[in-house]
């Protein structure tokens, strides 16, 4: 099935931006196409040194978003560099292939491996960004989720619970901060050909199993989900918070019987 670009167009021209775990994957593609829109993109990424480079114009921060201090640091790089904070989107987070497991098999280790990346990580760079957000009495704050976060599935006994946490802190803080112009938002990404997904699809049965759970028939792009972010977070959407985009090619609204999706016989 042939797969949209995902580009839309959008003018952000003057907004601040800036994107955790920005260097490849859905995070590149949200700074590649919000430079291309015109905004001023800030990318905190662990590590750039096994990726191609990001394109001229992005800064580029390395820093962990379970340190509260690399979180604090990268917001100040922001301000220092463009002068505000419009944006930032919450994208960090790992679901390595060892944590496919059963909640009883897990070690500590793994568990707040995961756990401060992905929940704690993203209250680290809110609590940041929304001190500035509140001195401008503006901004918008986008955490990535996933379908993971609506319906669960086994053996990922951190990464879904967890995703369905960060739905929560989006909610809890767009109804905390609504007064003082500032929205919290998410979007959740169903199955996207990233990385970290890629790295996970042989023990699966392969991209044509998963892309066959979807009503679409395909797995998403980067770039539909960054697409995504850029109306969600634009002032076009300015009366959208304490809310969720589910961006996962229908599988959401399928029944659990329904599993894996079988096309008509007509299609």
């Amino acid at each position: 099935m042939p797969r949209p670009s995902g580009q839309v167009t959008y003018n952000n021209t003057g907004r601040v931006i800036l994107v955790t775990g920005g260097a490849r994957g859905i995070g590149r593609s949200i700074c590649e196409q919000w430079l291309t829109s015109g905004a001023h993109v800030a990318c905190m990424d662990r590590d750039f040194t096994d990726v191609e480079e990001l394109p001229a114009g992005i800064l580029r921060i390395v820093g962990d978003t379970s340190s509260d201090e690399d979180c604090e640091h990268a917001v100040s790089r922001t301000i220092a560099e463009f002068g505000a904070l419009d944006v930032l989107v919450n994208n960090a987070a790992i679901q390595p292939p060892d944590s496919y497991l059963p909640l009883h098999q897990y070690s500590v280790e793994l568990w707040n491996r995961i756990t401060s990346i992905n929940l704690s990580g993203y209250a680290f760079m809110a609590r940041h960004a929304l001190r500035v957000m509140l001195q401008q009495q503006s901004g918008v704050i986008c955490n990535i989720c996933s379908a993971q976060g609506h319906r669960t599935a086994r053996e990922v006994a951190a990464y879904g619970p967890i995703k369905a946490a960060n739905l929560l802190q989006a909610k809890q803080w767009g109804v905390e901060y609504a007064r003082q112009g500032i929205r919290v938002v998410s979007v959740s990404p169903g199955a996207i050909m990233t990385p970290m997904v890629r790295a996970t699809l042989a023990a699966q049965g392969g991209e044509a199993a998963l892309a066959n759970r979807a009503p679409m028939g395909r797995i998403g792009a980067p770039e539909e989900i960054a697409a995504a972010t850029l109306w969600i977070c634009s002032k076009g959407a300015s009366f959208v918070t304490a809310t969720d985009l589910l961006v996962d090619g229908g599988i959401d609204a399928l029944a659990a019987f329904a599993d894996p999706y079988s096309p008509p016989e007509s299609e």
